[in-house]
């Protein structure tokens, strides 16, 4: 493809995936994503803080698998609003409804892509360790927004009230993003008081001991140990109940805190 092909597959693709759902979606370039805050800080810093599932790939720790022939990477966003709780409940064994929606936009997205380009595609696990990517490093680059102060991707629509899901394909497309976007700039940051296990009452690490100036929470003070903490005991509170147009028998339903996320200003209306 020539430029100006490559700009209209582009944009078709962006369309295609808001028909099929999605809220928000951007194009980062993988050679630009390899070198991503996220992607050079994880193999610094303890395997806790990293992630909570094992590698099934035969990955090292923070390291990310990469087909050869990935170019560009598609990332969706599909709005998660502080009234529908119910998206980010785990059902049982069942994956959350909303990251359901996700895995079907992304699987239609990359059905319509092959089937219209001579481009191929890579739908990606949620988890790094299972052959997925860091996300929200994606998102940023690809223009749906920036880290705030509570290590979570905030975006200009919808504030941190997003799940994330992406594909990587085999053509050089043309980047939507980064964008400047800084709210957490002049805010309060209320997101980082109401936290049960208090996630970010200390600084952690800092530049000068993982070289890099780029840190979770932006300075360095996201505990992911503490906030699996909270997510660990979550899960030990689930009761069975009923859930509407999921289960009409009772299902052991997991009610994953969100307050860091709920009390973020931005987006809100």
């Amino acid at each position: 493809m020539d430029y100006k092909e490559k700009l209209k597959c582009a944009s078709a693709i962006m369309n295609k995936a808001k028909e099929l759902g999605a809220s928000l979606v951007g194009i980062c370039g993988v050679e630009d994503l390899k070198t991503a805050p996220s992607f050079t800080l994880a193999p610094k810093v303890p395997l806790a803080d990293v992630g909570r599932v094992e590698s099934d790939r035969g990955l090292a720790h923070g390291e990310v698998s990469w087909p050869e022939d990935a170019k560009s990477v598609i990332v969706i966003a599909y709005a998660h609003p502080h009234n529908e709780p119910q998206l980010d409940w785990r059902h049982g064994n069942a994956s959350p409804p909303g990251n359901q929606v996700l895995i079907r936009i992304n699987k239609s997205l990359s059905q319509w892509i092959e089937s219209q380009y001579d481009i191929k595609t890579y739908p990606l696990h949620y988890y790094i360790e299972k052959g997925g990517i860091f996300l929200k490093d994606a998102a940023v680059l690809a223009g749906l927004g920036c880290i705030g102060k509570n290590n979570m991707l905030i975006t200009p629509e919808y504030g941190p009230m997003v799940r994330l899901r992406a594909m990587l394909v085999t053509e050089i497309l043309p980047v939507t993003g980064p964008r400047e976007f800084n709210p957490c700039d002049l805010c309060q940051a209320p997101c980082l008081n109401v936290c049960e296990k208090n996630a970010f009452s200390e600084v952690i690490y800092t530049k000068e001991e993982t070289a890099q100036s780029h840190l979770p929470g932006l300075i360095g003070n996201y505990s992911r140990p503490k906030c699996n903490k909270q997510m660990l005991e979550d899960k030990k509170k689930a009761v069975m109940e009923t859930s509407p147009g999921i289960s009409e028998e009772p299902i052991k339903i997991i009610k994953y805190c969100r307050n860091c996320e709920v009390s973020c200003p931005v987006g809100r209306d």
